[in-house]
């Protein structure tokens, strides 16, 4: 038997639009899994917050219920790895108190301050520096937005970190920042692999205000006593570093060779291939892979599960839970193409590859004919058009998108997926478990529990689910219909971006 056969560890993943936990049993086996819904907060056109209150109640809530699950006498866990949505802008004061609701990486409010950025910087030299563009995803752009419409918070702000590092600064009471949070920030240089103090100065905050950068699989502290009492761990468990949730989907999937890509339907949509070089481009993002010496190009469209979410709400609000299936079912009745009507899902601005964050959801093309069902799909091919967009976009660049993995809730609809193979004409591979998150993270705590297990051996925990085939009889509709939402875009363009008040 090896070392690592039988060991327990745990990931914990703070996404948008859920907190979920799993405990493992190495090298293969799912001991028990917990989940609490997450509050996603929009009070102005293009704003994504949420309450890091509400993260830390669920992460009591899903350890605590893993625990039970468990049984007493089976709770052994080894370690622990928190994983989340990236980068979410958490502020605290010199207490460590939260100082308002968290800004989300698909908050699109401040487009001022990165067109302020773009005029200060030479933006090709802050790529090749950063790895990444002068975009809404910087945290500085969301910084200066602080500054100027929130002075008080900004004068009072003594640390900023990400989702999944306060919920590690709450387990283990260590002030550090995930390496790829810093990177995707833009504090990270390339070339010395650590945060800048004249990068920080750019969002006009002290460089103390960003903690250390850390790597994902070093450990970076151990539960605390109080923290223990508070969530049913083991005082002293050791906490490892930490990993951006679009990451550790991509090592579950085993994204670990070029031409592999993942798919990951979440709140947000993210788009992943692996690389062994830093190939910079200012439509992508640039991540460090959780496997040492590779990276981690990707996309990310800032509102897919969560404006699925949403227009679930409106067209479906007495269905709860059951919404998604119900229209699901509609949307299997409406050709493709949803008879002429298209849709931008850019309802919280728009991320990679087109960086507006002034880009609005559209229904265009509507009529009195149109039926909810017509509206659901339109939704959920606009999402696969812009993974199409992404994939015309990585092709570009030369890394030869070849196979398609996909994972996260969103793959519970085959209806979507299917229309997924359809508009790319490939064939998409889906995961059998849905929680891609949890489980790269799980996996970050057993290889840094021990030396016995490779990162490839994560695959183990993953089931490989059904293939889903493309309908070449529909190749040249969602053609069509691809050339329509990338006109779309282009000819409203303008309109995005006309004066505001």
């Amino acid at each position: 038997m090896s070392a690592a056969q039988g060991r327990q560890v745990i990931g914990l993943d703070i996404g948008t639009t859920s907190t979920i936990a799993i405990l493992v049993r190495l090298p293969d086996t799912v001991v028990a899994v917990a989940s609490r819904p997450t509050t996603l907060s929009s009070p102005h056109p293009g704003w994504a917050e949420e309450d890091p209150a509400q993260w830390w109640d669920n992460a009591r809530a899903v350890l605590a219920e893993l625990k039970t699950t468990a049984g007493e006498s089976d709770w052994r866990p080894g370690g622990i790895c928190v994983t989340g949505m990236l980068p979410a802008v958490v502020l605290l004061d010199d207490r460590g108190a939260v100082l308002r609701p968290s800004i989300q990486q698909s908050d699109g409010r401040c487009g001022d301050e990165v067109a302020e950025l773009r005029a200060e910087v030479d933006s090709e030299a802050f790529l090749a520096r950063t790895g990444n563009g002068v975009t809404q995803q910087l945290v500085t752009a969301k910084l200066r937005w602080i500054e100027r419409h929130e002075p008080a918070v900004f004068g009072a702000i003594a640390t900023v970190c990400g989702s999944y590092d306060y919920i590690n600064m709450l387990l283990t009471g260590e002030r550090v920042v995930d390496r790829n949070w810093a990177l995707e920030g833009g504090f990270i240089d390339l070339a010395s692999g650590t945060v800048e103090a004249d990068l920080v100065a750019l969002a006009h905050i002290p460089p103390s205000a960003v903690p250390p950068a850390h790597p994902t699989h070093r450990v970076l502290g151990a539960v605390t006593a109080e923290a223990a009492a508070l969530t049913g761990l083991p005082t002293g468990l050791p906490v490892y570093g930490g990993a951006a949730d679009h990451i550790a989907s991509a090592l579950a999937a085993g994204i670990t060779r070029p031409g592999d890509v993942l798919l990951k339907f979440g709140g947000a949509g993210d788009i992943i291939v692996a690389s062994a070089t830093a190939k910079s481009d200012p439509r992508l993002y640039l991540d460090y892979h959780l496997v040492p010496g590779l990276y981690a190009p990707n996309g990310c469209m800032a509102a897919t599960g969560s404006a699925l979410n949403w227009l679930a709400k409106l067209l479906a609000p007495e269905a709860g839970e059951a919404a998604h299936a119900q229209l699901d079912a509609l949307a299997a009745e409406v050709p493709a193409g949803a008879d002429g009507l298209v849709c931008l899902p850019y309802f919280l601005g728009e991320k990679t590859p087109i960086h507006d964050p002034f880009a609005s959801g559209t229904f265009t093309g509507l009529s009195l004919s149109h039926t909810r069902g017509h509206l659901w799909r339109a939704l959920l091919e606009a999402v696969a058009l812009a993974f199409r967009h992404h994939v015309a976009v990585l092709d570009d660049i030369g890394h030869a998108p070849q196979r398609f993995f996909a994972s996260d809730g969103g793959t519970r609809s085959r209806v979507w997926m299917g229309i997924m193979a359809d508009v790319l004409q490939r064939p998409v591979q889906l995961l059998a478990n849905p929680l891609g998150s949890a489980v790269g993270a799980a996996w970050v705590a057993a290889i840094g529990g021990g030396d016995d297990l490779g990162w490839d051996d994560v695959t183990a925990l993953v089931r490989t689910g059904e293939k889903i085939t493309p309908d070449p009889a529909k190749a040249e509709v969602y053609d069509r219909l691809y050339r329509d939402f990338s006109a779309l875009y282009a000819t409203l363009h303008p309109f995005f971006h006309r004066s505001r008040p």
